[in-house]
C-alpha cells in the first residue's frame, strides 16, 4: 500500500481527503504544522508528499526545500492561489505539480496516480543503465550520477533525464517532450511549467548551468542532449 503525507491545516478538507484516499486504496498520515510534518518525514517512508502552503507555524514551500535535500519524492502542493509566481516557486523548489483550492476530489485522485504511476514505472525499460556526457542513471535503482557524484533529482527531473538520455543528439520537441512525460492524464502541465522543469535541472547536470553545453535549447524547435561533454 503506497504511503501518503498530507500536510494540510484546513480540519474538513483533512477529513475529506481521509475518506477519499483511503478509499482509493492509499495509507495515509496528516500533519497540520510543518513541526508535525517533519517528525513524520523522519519516522516513516512516503511515496508521495501533499503540501499546504500556508500554514499556522510557516509555509509548505519550507518543508519541500528541507525535503528535497535528501529525497525526490513525487511533492503535490494543494494552495489556494492561482499566482504565476506561487506556482512557480513551488516548482523551482522541487514540487511535482500543483492543484489550487478548491478542486474537485476525482481530479485530486487523477493526479495522485499519475504521480504516483509516473514516479514508480517510469524506468521500466530492457536497458537497466542510461550513460551519456558523464551522466549515469541506474534504472532499477532509480538513481542517477554526475561525474560519479550522486544527483538528487525530484520525480520530474528524474523523468526528463531518462528522456534525454534515450535520445542523445536528437532534438526534441516541446511536444514531444510533454506528450512523453505527462499522459492524457496529465495534460495541465504547459510549456511555462516544462520550462522551469528544464532550468531546474540544468542546475543539476550542467558544469555551468548559465552556458549549458550538456542540455542545450535548439530556438525554434526544443531541446538536445549532447553527449560529447
Amino acid at each position: 500500500m503506497e504511503r501518503i503525507l498530507l500536510l494540510e491545516d484546513d480540519k474538513s478538507l483533512v477529513t475529506g481527503l481521509t475518506l477519499a484516499l483511503g478509499r482509493a486504496g492509499y495509507a495515509l498520515d496528516t500533519a497540520r504544522t510543518l513541526a508535525e510534518a517533519g517528525h513524520l518525514w523522519q519516522a516513516g517512508r512516503y511515496d508521495l508528499l501533499m503540501l499546504d502552503v500556508t500554514l499556522p507555524d510557516g509555509i509548505g514551500f519550507d518543508f519541500c526545500r528541507e525535503v528535497r535535500r535528501t529525497s525526490g519524492v513525487p511533492i503535490l502542493f494543494l494552495t489556494a492561489s492561482d499566482e504565476e509566481m506561487d506556482i512557480i516557486t513551488g516548482l523551482d523548489l522541487g514540487g511535482d505539480d500543483y492543484i489550487t483550492k478548491p478542486f474537485k476530489l476525482g481530479v485530486l485522485l487523477s493526479r495522485v496516480h499519475a504521480l504516483l504511476r509516473r514516479a514508480g514505472g517510469f524506468g521500466a525499460q530492457q536497458a537497466t543503465e542510461l550513460c551519456s556526457g558523464g551522466i549515469r542513471v541506474d534504472l532499477l535503482a532509480g538513481r542517477a550520477e554526475k561525474n560519479g557524484v550522486p544527483l538528487e533529482l525530484t520525480a520530474a527531473e528524474y523523468k526528463l533525464l531518462c528522456l534525454f538520455l534515450r535520445s542523445p543528439g536528437q532534438v526534441l520537441t516541446k511536444e514531444t517532450i510533454l506528450n512523453a512525460l505527462w499522459d492524457c492524464e496529465g495534460n495541465y502541465v504547459d510549456t511555462n511549467t516544462l520550462t522551469v522543469y528544464i532550468r531546474r535541472l540544468r542546475l543539476k547536470v550542467e558544469d555551468d548551468p548559465g552556458s549549458p553545453q550538456r542540455l542545450v535549447t535548439v530556438r525554434g524547435m526544443g531541446y538536445r542532449w549532447n553527449g560529447d561533454v
